[in-house]
């Protein structure tokens, strides 16, 4: 498996609701999925990755999804399991039951962990957690053992916050792994996403932003996002 195949094949041109697709659209993930129903109306927006959190500390465990309950989902939207600091045995035996291609790892994973991922086929999403006291250079270590970075913001616990972080830091950020922004991210963000430049921004992750309640997502608000971030200004 490899970087093309777990990108979703959308149109040039068009768009499920309406407008003109942007070239180079950012891709978007929804993360912290449960819900069946809920699950069903947000693939229909048809995000390029949903997200589904494997880590019972977290309000938006996913506890043991069936494979029933993720036949909604379409090839093209691609299956993120986010993991803390579990086992590699583990998250290659759940990403195995579930047919998840790629993982999100979002604990203190070391380079090696992430390279014994990444040689299954799996892709490798690494999360880091930014404030003004990140070093950067501890991205290199993982350079070449993850496909993708995802920056979010720093807090006492692993995984989000639900508060941003400055991206202005990440102009300190000089790699080539391209990478998700993360953090925070709601609604009324559109015009600073569009705004943000950086050559390795690849995606966005959306999570309790747009919630009803935790693991409960605003499908409405969740298809308008995804339709502002690709169509054309």
């Amino acid at each position: 498996m490899n970087k093309k195949d777990i990108l979703p094949q959308v149109s040039d041109n068009s768009f499920p609701f309406g407008g003109k697709v942007r070239k180079g659209a950012l891709k978007i993930k929804v993360c912290g999925m449960r819900d069946p129903e809920n699950i069903s109306g947000i693939v229909a927006a048809l995000p390029d990755f949903i997200g589904f959190i494997f880590y019972p500390k977290s309000k938006r465990f996913v506890g043991e999804p069936s494979l029933e309950m993720l036949s909604v989902i379409p090839e093209s939207v691609k299956r993120v399991g986010v993991f803390v600091d579990e086992t590699s045995e583990k998250v290659l035996e759940i990403c195995q039951n579930l047919n998840l291609g790629v993982v999100q790892l979002h604990g203190l994973e070391s380079p090696e962990y992430c390279r014994q991922i990444k040689e299954t086929g799996i892709i490798v999403l690494k999360a880091f957690s930014v404030d003004d006291q990140f070093d950067f250079a501890v991205l290199k270590a993982y350079s070449g053992v993850c496909d993708y970075f995802l920056f979010d913001t720093k807090g006492r616990l692993p995984g989000g916050t639900g508060q941003k972080f400055n991206w202005q830091l990440l102009e300190n950020y000089q790699g080539d792994i391209s990478f998700f922004l993360s953090g925070g991210i709601g609604p009324g963000d559109v015009e600073a996403i569009r705004k943000f430049q950086h050559p390795q921004l690849f995606g966005i992750d959306i999570n309790s932003g747009f919630e009803i309640s935790p693991a409960l997502k605003d499908v409405e608000k969740v298809k308008s996002f995804i339709l502002a971030i690709r169509t054309k200004e």
